[in-house]
């Protein structure tokens, strides 16, 4: 397990946004428990690459431990252009690197992200959504993201989705700090109860 200060940044280079890369968008497919270990390869070649990772506490006997995870599990965003992408298969860190079909999208989509984790909003891994009320946030820092509102529990969470991995994450959410983006309302089942 890493310490805190060995955990590699969320986005490198440091200081940038997501917004301000260039090249194509790639997606890495990574072996077991190697995101890490491969963003570190990315920045000694310099590779642009987002990484949003989130932190877990666990109570074991007496102790409570903080590990930084990975928001995707399995998953590294990088861009750049085909010669980075042959040095990230060069890694031998990788199982598959996944095109990018719609640049845009998963942009928009990742900047969402990005934009939660700038804020500070204690974001979870969240089992993927394909169908439900897509609502907007309308103030606060989180404000214009737009994600499918689900009600767990006592508290609303607004997920946040990543279409093309089929994955997405979650985010508590004021009702009040939300609109509906369109009419459409379709029952959700959370999946994570089954």
């Amino acid at each position: 397990m890493l310490k805190a200060s060995e955990n590699p940044p969320i986005i490198w280079p440091q200081g940038e946004s997501i917004c301000d890369f260039t090249g194509l968008w790639w997606v890495a497919h990574t072996k077991s428990r190697n995101e890490k270990a491969l963003a570190h390869d990315l920045i000694s070649k310099n590779i642009d690459y987002f990484l949003p990772m989130t932190w877990k506490v666990q109570r074991q006997k007496q102790r409570t431990i903080r590990s930084l995870l990975p928001l995707f599990s399995g998953y590294l965003f990088f861009c750049g252009e085909e010669n980075d992408r042959v040095e990230v298969l060069r890694t031998n860190r990788v199982a598959s690197i996944i095109e990018v079909k719609d640049q845009q999208k998963l942009l928009s989509e990742l900047r969402q992200i990005e934009q939660a984790l700038a804020a500070g909003a204690p974001l979870t891994p969240y089992k993927y959504i394909e169908t439900g009320q897509r609502c907007k946030v309308i103030a606060g820092p989180l404000l214009d993201l737009q994600g499918i509102v689900v009600t767990t529990k006592n508290e609303t969470r607004l997920v946040l989705q990543i279409d093309m991995l089929g994955q997405a994450a979650s985010v508590e959410i004021d009702i009040d700090m939300i609109e509906p983006v369109d009419e459409q309302v379709v029952k959700f089942r959370d999946k994570s109860r089954d």
